[in-house]
């Protein structure tokens, strides 16, 4: 830590304080993430070691945030990456309305050409949301947060434990669109609500797969039709809605690609995207606040065993999905 003279805190992560440093000799502005091992014995937590491995296993990508060096600190090791002033959350919540269409496609196009980086590399992010999306001084976007990601396999064979949750890129374009997230849910079971309403209950017939899932035959909902997605967006393209129609699919087989996605006619109509330095910039005033230690679960968290009604904030939520009798 000697090379470096701390500037400031940005905020606080998983496993760790990340900070705004200066390297002593270059000069260099970089965001140093500080990882501390509660007990020795335990070793590097996993999540850590992910992020080391998925970035190493990366070569360096314009669209993905840089890993420059990891180094030991005391009871623990730091992570020094190329810093960034801002992410896309913050520019979607300082925007005064929805981004214009020259924006979307931009901040979409460079997020698409990351994921597929990533994925021809073999790596799965798995924690995508727009505030694990960082912008640089230059607008440039970049994925970075690589704690949850994997190494999978092109064939399928691997299997992944279904405890991830992830807003994924389509989920991201809706909310780019409609200033907000499409499906604002505050817990497992809302969650769950908020898609069915837009997208309908899915079936065997539309899913085949679904019955495969856990707990699939632990809860039922009632049959429900999907929302036309121009009435949720009612201001998007018709070339918008449609790539997003191929994201928000429920068979994981059938959603488009990163790759396809970068060659749909969304791109290619007026209008084009905005380059990166037309693009908005908000700083962090002065870092976010840490965030706040984790309480107990909340007495509304989902459980299998428990009645539905029981595991929502507001149980009229999903009354229209409930099966009568």
């Amino acid at each position: 830590m000697d090379q470096y003279c701390i500037l400031g805190r940005i905020g606080e992560g998983a496993h760790g304080i990340v900070f705004k440093a200066k390297h002593v000799e270059t000069g260099e502005i970089v965001a140093l993430k500080k990882v501390a091992l509660r007990r020795l014995e335990d070793g590097i937590p996993n999540q850590a070691l992910r992020e080391i491995k998925a970035l190493q296993e990366i070569e360096d990508n314009q669209h993905v945030v840089q890993l420059k060096a990891v180094f030991p600190h005391g009871a623990g090791f730091v992570l020094a990456f190329e810093f960034m002033l801002s992410d896309l959350a913050e520019v979607v919540r300082h925007a005064q309305r929805p981004l214009v269409q020259a924006q979307v496609k931009s901040y979409l196009q460079m997020l698409l050409k990351g994921v597929a980086f990533c994925h021809a590399n073999n790596i799965v992010h798995r924690d995508l949301k727009p505030a694990n999306l960082l912008i640089s001084a230059s607008g440039q976007l970049k994925i970075a947060d690589f704690g949850l990601a994997r190494v999978f396999s092109p064939d399928g064979s691997r299997l992944y434990t279904h405890q991830v949750a992830t807003r994924a890129v389509g989920c991201i374009l809706g909310e780019l669109l409609n200033g907000s997230p499409l499906f604002p849910g505050e817990n497992d079971i809302e969650q769950l609500c908020c898609v069915l309403r837009i997208l309908g209950t899915p079936s065997p017939q539309v899913w085949p797969e679904i019955t495969e899932l856990p707990d699939y035959n632990k809860i039922s909902f009632k049959e429900q039709a999907p929302v036309p997605l121009e009435e949720v967006l009612p201001d998007a393209s018709p070339q918008a809605l449609d790539l997003l129609g191929q994201f928000l699919l429920y068979p994981p087989r059938q959603r488009i690609s990163a790759s396809q996605a970068l060659l749909h006619q969304y791109f290619f109509t007026a209008p084009l995207p905005a380059h990166p330095s037309e693009l908005p910039i908000p700083q962090r005033p002065g870092g976010p606040a840490p965030k706040a230690h984790p309480g107990p679960p909340h007495v509304h968290d989902f459980h299998v065993d428990r009645p539905l009604e029981e595991s929502l904030l507001n149980p009229e939520l999903i009354r229209p999905f409930i099966p009568e009798g």
